[in-house]
């Protein structure tokens, strides 16, 4: 298979191996039946959640939150990011179950592309909202002519530019074409640099969408942890956990895959060739990819939802549409818009604005 970072537009390679790379008699049918089955299944649960989460996320932002704040900003982006990631899996997931891609030259590339840069501008937004909290609680003074919307989305245009430069160069070599009687999309590199190109795209994988982000994230929340450790506050605890699992949720996703990616560069390298070691890695990249993928998922609950203020708006949102809804089933005028702002939902403003270390 493929080893650059997109696995599922590459699957052809579990099923007839290159030549010279793994034995004749060796046989990855068992692999190919295990994704064919598994890889839908899940794919289809990420896409289901994480446009439900992300979808609220952004609407709650755009319709009460108004991106007053730069770390507003920041959330939005990691939202649209998480959201074109998972809008892609639809299309991997069809590709994985019927072994064949039907939808054309064009959406080969697209696809690709959407996944592409929604995993590298995911991974980039969760390393700038680090940032972000580290200069609000550590240099809470100096950085307020910093962390302003404009400023943020300054950075945001940065990033998904960084976003889409990391991703040209796979975008520009997926293409379409026929083996075994059957349509593909992958990746096709020159038959000279074809090793070669698979190990710059699988580095650029471990370097850009862990090894620098965890430095980053770790240097910004350690420096927090050392600050809220001192501080005399009721919700340190609180914080310090919302922490610990920003980072863990970090490491425990995405380290398991990097790992087989890193793996799999050694396997090009002319280590692990034998058949047994292939198709371990092959169905190690299923269970980690699909792990990784499920991240998006969690980002709405850890970034956004954890937040009080921004959990009660949810709610409010939640019951808004719920309460039209039942209007339009019973064909009665909407409800009075003084309901959803009756004491049960009630949310402080001055929460909204606020920028305490508790919120993530």
């Amino acid at each position: 298979m493929n080893t650059s970072m997109m696995r599922v537009y590459d699957y052809s390679d579990y099923y007839s191996a290159e030549p010279g790379t793994i034995p004749e008699p060796c046989s990855n049918h068992n692999v190919k039946e295990f994704g064919s089955w598994f890889l839908p299944t899940l794919y289809s649960l990420i896409f289901i959640i994480g446009l439900i989460g992300n979808g609220l996320v952004v609407c709650v932002l755009i319709k009460y939150k108004k991106l007053r704040k730069m770390t507003d900003v920041y959330l939005l982006n990691l939202a649209i990011s998480d959201l074109l990631f998972v809008f892609s899996l639809p299309f991997w997931s069809h590709y994985a179950a019927m072994a064949e891609w039907v939808f054309g030259g064009f959406l080969c590339k697209a696809i690709t592309g959407f996944y592409l840069m929604g995993f590298y501008a995911g991974v980039f937004f969760i390393m700038i909202i680090s940032i972000d909290r580290y200069l609000a609680i550590v240099h809470a003074i100096a950085s307020l002519h910093l962390r302003s919307v404009t400023h943020g989305l300054l950075v945001s245009l940065v990033v998904w530019a960084i976003s889409c430069c990391a991703s040209v160069p796979m975008i520009v070599f997926s293409q379409v074409k026929t083996e075994l009687g059957k349509l593909t999309c992958k990746s096709e590199f020159r038959e000279e640099g074809h090793t070669k190109w698979h190990l710059i795209m699988n580095f650029e994988i471990n370097i850009l969408g862990l090894l620098i982000p965890l430095f980053v994230m770790t240097f910004c929340y350690l420096s927090i942890f050392s600050i809220l450790r001192r501080c005399r506050n009721d919700k340190k605890e609180k914080a310090v956990r919302l922490i610990f699992t920003v980072v863990m949720a970090f490491l425990l996703f995405w380290t398991p895959y990097n790992v087989v990616i890193f793996l799999q560069s050694l396997s090009k390298m002319g280590y692990f060739q034998d058949c047994e070691s292939n198709n371990h890695l092959s169905l190690a990249l299923h269970w980690t990819e699909t792990l990784g993928f499920a991240h998006c998922c969690l980002n709405p609950v850890i970034y956004a939802f954890a937040a009080q203020d921004f959990n009660k708006l949810v709610k409010k949102l939640i019951f808004t549409w719920w309460s039209y809804c039942v209007v339009c089933k019973q064909c009665k005028a909407p409800m009075p818009e003084a309901r959803t702002d009756s004491a049960y939902f009630t949310f402080k403003k001055s929460t909204e604005e606020s920028d305490t270390p508790t919120v993530l």
